[in-house]
């Protein structure tokens, strides 16, 4: 059985064709499909239904997809996955800064659809191990993994889903170098391993969360042409295996 079954999927888009093309191949997925034709739509079915997940699409009338996403993003986190055309990269860039969770470029295939869905919804509804509770990195910063809270000069950050994984799977290997390659795999799924600019993206968000001067940061280093290594400190977590 699929685990994309019975998921509610929100498609948005102008065009009837596009709309029917996902419609269709979604409903083969056993996904329920709900849709808006605008950004004002969207945000009105988002409220009304709830969706596992929407298919935002950027150009489109009345309200494009970028205001709706930073609407959307004001009272739910709910993933979404932005459509752009193939060579807008500027769109793509705008639509994680925004606070999607990932793109596809138009035209794209029923399978390529299928398998951005996929990785989207385990990674963000997927809950990782919690081998350690409490993380005292030092008296600035600590991690709750148990209640999913980090606190920075004792007030609590709020990180998002895909943020918070990342977070984790630095810690959890807290003076170990983790390659580019190991953390897309972990944290965005295998299909992701080549997609850097991903992870410099929002390992950018965690730094402007967490460090004093996310310009020089002090738990999160670069280690140059490799990857990235959370700061030692007393009482880290051992260093995880596979």
């Amino acid at each position: 059985m699929s685990e994309l079954k019975d998921k509610l999927v929100l498609v948005v888009d102008d065009e009837p064709r596009m709309v029917s093309f996902m419609r269709m191949n979604l409903e083969l997925e056993g996904m329920r499909v709900a849709t808006a034709s605008n950004g004002r739509e969207a945000i009105d079915q988002v409220r009304e239904t709830m969706p596992d997940i929407i298919l935002l699409d950027i150009m489109m009338p009345v309200l494009d997809g970028f205001e709706a996403l930073r609407r959307l993003r004001q009272f739910t986190q709910v993933p979404v996955i932005v459509l752009t055309a193939k060579d807008e990269e500027e769109d793509r860039i705008r639509g994680l800064e925004l606070g999607a969770d990932d793109y596809v470029g138009k035209p794209f295939s029923h399978r390529e659809l299928v398998s951005r869905i996929r990785a989207v919804l385990r990674r963000h509804y997927a809950t990782p191990p919690v081998p350690q509770t409490l993380v005292q990195v030092d008296e600035r910063l600590s991690i709750d993994f148990a209640r999913r809270e980090v606190l920075v000069e004792g007030e609590r950050v709020n990180l998002r889903p895909t943020e918070y994984r990342l977070l984790y799977h630095l810690v959890q290997h807290a003076g170990y170098v983790q390659t580019h390659e190991m953390l897309l795999s972990k944290v965005w799924g295998p299909e992701y391993r080549d997609e850097n600019h991903y992870l410099r993206l929002y390992i950018t968000y965690l730094r402007q969360k967490l460090e004093k001067d996310p310009a020089n940061p002090r738990y999160i280093l670069t280690e140059r042409g490799v990857g990235y290594r959370f700061v030692a400190f007393d009482g880290a977590p051992e260093k995880a295996t596979g």
